[in-house]
């Protein structure tokens, strides 16, 4: 089973940047996106073969979540837990036989720290939410969760520390759901590896000379780990400030 994750920063800007040149090349079982920026009618996606699956923040031109699968559901949920009310769209869960997935796009703290109380929350319920899964079948956790994890995970960490993504409130969130059975894939498989981001600024020459954050994950539950085959960046497909993330499982 092949996994793709991408936060678009607007799908319909994605659209004419090649996105779904890209979504028929790389041939996902699920593909997942954050980011959406769009309501219910603004896309008309026709990707034949794929059930879509769209969660709408209700402020226009925000937020969003949707996932494109081969594969049809056991059961669909939008927001945390038995709260199916949450405005800004920021996640998506499908169950399977075997596995749930997990498609998010983590609060950002803000430059000035003023959501970090929000995001904070956010992580809390979240990570509750995501053990209750657990406890049943393996999870499959994907999306931009807005925090670059470790130092090896940023450029410039030092200058960064204490910013938006770098928190110590922030990375110990990470580091307790990872304490709690999870796997960061990425990491996993490539546990040195330096340079590899999913995150540039639009600052001139940014992107170019990679300087970049690795803020976008597949996050699975530790049982399912010897399945896991390949975790990639795809960080030349252009058309987003993020790039795609992939996942295989045999």
């Amino acid at each position: 089973m092949k996994f793709v994750s991408w936060n678009v920063n607007g799908i319909r800007a994605c659209i004419t940047k090649g996105f779904v040149d890209y979504f028929h090349a790389v041939d996902a079982d699920f593909f997942c996106v954050q980011e959406t920026k769009c309501q219910a009618g603004q896309v008309d996606l026709q990707l034949d073969g794929y059930e879509q699956y769209w969660n709408y923040a209700e402020k226009k031109g925000y937020s969003g979540t949707a996932i494109f699968t081969k594969h049809t559901p056991m059961s669909v949920r939008y927001g945390v837990g038995d709260d199916e009310t949450e405005a800004e769209g920021r996640i998506i869960t499908l169950e399977y036989a075997d596995f749930f997935l997990v498609n998010v796009y983590t609060p950002n703290a803000q430059r000035d720290l003023a959501r970090l109380p929000f995001r904070l929350a956010w992580e809390e319920k979240l990570a509750v939410y995501l053990k209750q899964l657990d406890a049943q079948k393996p999870v499959i956790y994907c999306g931009d969760l807005n925090v670059a994890h470790t130092d090896i995970d940023l450029k410039n960490a030092k200058s960064n520390k204490g910013n938006s993504g770098v928190t110590t409130e922030e990375r110990a969130a990470m580091t307790n759901l990872l304490a709690a059975g999870f796997v960061d894939t990425f990491r996993a498989l490539h546990p040195d590896a330096i340079d590899h981001y999913t995150w540039w600024s639009y600052m001139a020459k940014v992107r170019e000379r990679n300087i970049g954050w690795r803020i976008d994950y597949f996050i699975a539950s530790e049982r399912i780990m010897p399945r896991v085959q390949h975790a990639t960046i795809d960080a030349h497909m252009l058309g987003s400030d993020h790039c795609p993330i992939g996942l295989v499982i045999e």
